[in-house]
């Protein structure tokens, strides 16, 4: 074993160009695959617990878009003119006993939370700016509860929505669209033309711009005032969960219980999630694809290599080197390289991933993000190096088979 070792050494240093050349080829397929895995699954990961912790679990509202059934779909139409396609009622989008329900799924001890709140479209002017945006109504307490609204603030005290029935806590994105600061106040006036001054009390950052450039909070009692409608005018309530894989199965039984549309968060953000999936998909197939081409080049230069050494490798077989003695020394040539370029590689996917977290990034106002988020979990380290490896041996494998049946009376014969 030792002879073998010490051949195999002799042929990694004796072109070490080449050497060099194959250990590249697995170092930055490497480096390019953890730093690109990184940096992805970064992403996703921020953009995914950004959507998920500023969204319920489960939501549950009057569903007034719903078809319904009517006395008409019983009734035999033989011999009658029907009319079709009838002006829709205008239908509330009140929940009936919303605050018992509210109690109601408190008691389930697989549920974490629930608050109650009333959603308004409105716009928001302020000087010559006007724009349109969203107004909830919302118990401030249960509100930061389900949503870690606390931790979001970015000026202000959300406490101090309680003592004020005439103050509203506005996006930052909203704020600064309206070139508005706290202590300001901004007419809002609904679609039904109701309108009321509001104090800006602080401001919040959720980390999207999709909600940090609309929404505004505000007391709930507040919105029932700008809708006109009295304090049982509930719309929808938001539901967190202890164990969010129940979110399914718990909507679909709160949706019989009280007969009102109850959707989970896989539903909600179904089209998110699908787009989390094939991300990944094309980022670990472009990643995998980098350590197979380093495998070839592997496989080429190992290829290479054994055509050169045709007669030393007659040679060995003649002082009586067996078969399997010369596909180790090759096998031990491709593992070599395999293991110094995946470490090597592993340095340099750290490196880059390091250098791509402290890149500066404007999110602008799609994403509240200063730099880029990269994931720097051991795992893909350990499918980094397991994957190099794996493959420069499976790359040296074809050309160490070839070495170990070579004739070597045809060698040395010259044929």
């Amino acid at each position: 074993m030792k002879l073998v070792l010490e051949i195999a050494y002799v042929h990694l240093v004796a072109k070490p160009k080449q050497t060099i050349v194959a250990m590249l080829g697995v170092t930055f397929g490497i480096g390019m695959f953890i730093a690109l895995v990184g940096l992805m699954t970064g992403l996703n990961d921020f953009t995914e617990d950004v959507s998920m912790t500023s969204s319920p679990d489960i939501h549950i509202y009057n569903d007034i878009t719903a078809e319904r059934t009517s006395l008409l779909d019983e009734f035999n139409y033989a011999g009658f003119n029907v009319v079709h396609h009838q002006k829709p009622k205008n239908e509330s989008a009140k929940l009936r006993n919303a605050l018992q329900m509210v109690e109601t799924i408190r008691e389930d001890q697989r549920v974490y939370g629930a608050a109650p709140y009333i959603v308004s479209q409105v716009f928001y002017n302020y000087g010559p700016v006007q724009l349109n945006g969203q107004i909830f109504g919302v118990d401030i307490l249960e509100e930061s509860k389900l949503f870690d609204l606390q931790s979001k603030m970015k000026s202000g005290r959300m406490e101090e929505l309680l003592s004020n029935q005439d103050g509203i806590i506005v996006g930052t994105g909203l704020a600064r669209k309206l070139n508005a600061v706290p202590g300001d106040r901004v007419v809002i006036t609904t679609p039904q033309g109701y309108t009321m001054s509001l104090k800006i009390l602080g401001t919040f950052q959720m980390g999207l711009g999709a909600l940090d450039n609309v929404r505004a909070y505000a007391n709930i009692g507040t919105v029932q005032t700008i809708l006109q409608e009295n304090q049982t005018y509930i719309t929808d309530i938001n539901i967190k969960l202890k164990d969010r894989s129940l979110a399914k199965a718990m909507a679909a039984d709160y949706q019989q219980m009280f007969s009102y549309k109850s959707e989970d968060w896989e539903t909600a953000n179904a089209t998110f999630l699908t787009g989390v999936i094939i991300r990944n998909i094309i980022t670990y197939a472009v990643s995998f694809t980098l350590l197979i081409v380093a495998g070839f080049g592997i496989y080429n230069i190992l290829t290479m290599t054994i055509y050169n050494k045709m007669k030393d490798i007659a040679i060995l077989k003649a002082m009586g080197f067996a078969g399997r003695d010369v596909r180790l020394i090759f096998l031990i040539q491709a593992l070599v390289i395999g293991l110094i370029g995946s470490l090597a590689g592993l340095l340099i996917g750290f490196m880059l991933s390091v250098l791509i977290s402290r890149a500066p990034f404007e999110g602008g106002d799609v994403v509240s993000l200063d730099h880029f988020p990269v994931n720097f979990d051991p795992l893909f380290y350990l499918i980094g190096i397991v994957f190099g490896v794996v493959t420069t041996t499976v790359a040296g494998l074809m050309p160490s088979r070839k070495a170990a049946v070579v004739d070597p009376i045809e060698i040395i014969r010259g044929q």
